[in-house]
C-alpha cells in the first residue's frame, strides 16, 4: 500500500509541482484548501480528480488537526504561506500569522495527533536577507530583511524545536529562489516573462520594474520539489539548503526574456521607485552541497532553460489575447 502526504499550499506553484511528483510515486495525496468564494485550482487542474481536498486554514488549528485526522498522512509537507514579499510590508501581521504561527499550528497539531508523522516545512532563502556570508549554507546566520522573511525564520525555529524536544522528524528545506510556469503572476519573474510574451505579441507597450540590480540564485520549481520529497526520505531529519550556486540580476532575466521573443528589452522597460522594497535583500547565493552529498540531490534546469521555458509558455497562453493585463 502507498503512502499517504498531506499538503497545505497545494493549489500554488510548488503544491502542484510536489502532488505531481507524489501521485507518480504512488502516493495517496490529500491537500489542505482554504475556503473561498471562487477557488482556483488552475495548477491542479490536471490532477484534480486524483486528489483528496479537505478544508482548512493555516490560521484555524481546528481545522489542522481535522485534516490530519481524515487524510492520516506519513508524511506532512506545509507548503502553505503569504509568500510575496511586497505584500509582507502591507500586511505584516497577517503574513507573520500564516507564514510563521501557521507553521506552528500544524507542527502542534502534528504532535498532538500523530507525532510518527514526518514534517516538512518550507523555509526560504529570504531568511538570509542581509548577508552575513557568500554562498549561504546551512551555517550562515539568519538575518531577515522583510516581514516574509522573518515570519518564517519563526517557522524555521518552530520546526527545529519540534524536532529536538519531541523528537518528531521535522525538516526544514531552506530554498533559494524557485520559478516555473506557474508562478503567480505578481511574482518578478512571472511578469517578466509574462510582459516580454504579451509585449510581442502587441497586447503590452510596456513593463515597470524595481531594482534592476537586484540579484538572485534562480532555480526550477521542478526541481526543488524533488529535493522536498528526498529530505523526508533521509535516514534521519535535518535542514537543507537547496538552491542552483549561480547568481543572476533581475537585468540579466529581462534580457534573456526579451531576447527570446526577438526584442530589446531597453526600448520597453522602465524602473520606478514604486516597485522598490523598504529594505532589500542582497547576495543571495546559494550552496547547496550538503544536499548534494546527503540527498543526491543537483538541479537540473538551467538558468537559460528555465526563463526560455516560462517566456514561451506564456506566449501559448496569451494567443489570442485571452489572459487579461
Amino acid at each position: 500500500m502507498g503512502k499517504r502526504a498531506l499538503i497545505t499550499g497545494i493549489t500554488g506553484q510548488d503544491g502542484s509541482y510536489l502532488a505531481e511528483l507524489l501521485l507518480a510515486k504512488g502516493y495517496e495525496v490529500f491537500g489542505l484548501e482554504r475556503r473561498a468564494s471562487r477557488k482556483n485550482r488552475t495548477n491542479i487542474a490536471h490532477i484534480e480528480r486524483r486528489l483528496q481536498l479537505i478544508s482548512g486554514d493555516l490560521l484555524d488549528e481546528g481545522s489542522l488537526v481535522r485534516a490530519l485526522l481524515i487524510a492520516q498522512p506519513d508524511e506532512v509537507y506545509n507548503l502553505g504561506a503569504q509568500t510575496f514579499v511586497p505584500e509582507s510590508w502591507k500586511q505584516p501581521i497577517y503574513t507573520a500569522e500564516v507564514s510563521g504561527l501557521g507553521a506552528l499550528r500544524l507542527l502542534e497539531a502534528v504532535r498532538q495527533v500523530n507525532p510518527k508523522m514526518k514534517f516538512y516545512q518550507a523555509s526560504t532563502s529570504e531568511m538570509f536577507g542581509k548577508v552575513q556570508a557568500i554562498p549561504q549554507n546551512e551555517k550562515t546566520p539568519f538575518y531577515p530583511r522583510s516581514p516574509y522573511g522573518f515570519s518564517k525564520l519563526v517557522a524555521h525555529w518552530a520546526t527545529v524545536n519540534y524536532r529536538e524536544s519531541y523528537g518528531i522528524f521535522a525538516v526544514s528545506g531552506i530554498l533559494f529562489n524557485h520559478e516555473s510556469p506557474r508562478r503567480g503572476y505578481e511574482f518578478l519573474t512571472r511578469k517578466v516573462s509574462n510582459a516580454a510574451a504579451r509585449i510581442s505579441l502587441g497586447l503590452d507597450k510596456e513593463l515597470m520594474l524595481g531594482n534592476l540590480e537586484a540579484k538572485r540564485d534562480w532555480g526550477y520549481a521542478g526541481d526543488y520539489v524533488e529535493a522536498v520529497w528526498r529530505m523526508l526520505q533521509a535516514p534521519s531529519p535535518s535542514d537543507y539548503v537547496i538552491a542552483t550556486g549561480i547568481q543572476h540580476s533581475v537585468q540579466e532575466f529581462v534580457e534573456k526574456a526579451f531576447s527570446i521573443v526577438g526584442l530589446d528589452w531597453k526600448r520597453y522597460v522602465k524602473t520606478s521607485s514604486e516597485f522598490l522594497r523598504p529594505a532589500e535583500s542582497d547576495l543571495l547565493v546559494g550552496d547547496a552541497s550538503k544536499a548534494k552529498k546527503e540527498l543526491g540531490w543537483v538541479p537540473r534546469v538551467n538558468f537559460d532553460g528555465l526563463v526560455k521555458m516560462m517566456v514561451e509558455s506564456d506566449l501559448v497562453l496569451n494567443k489570442g489575447s485571452q489572459l487579461p493585463a
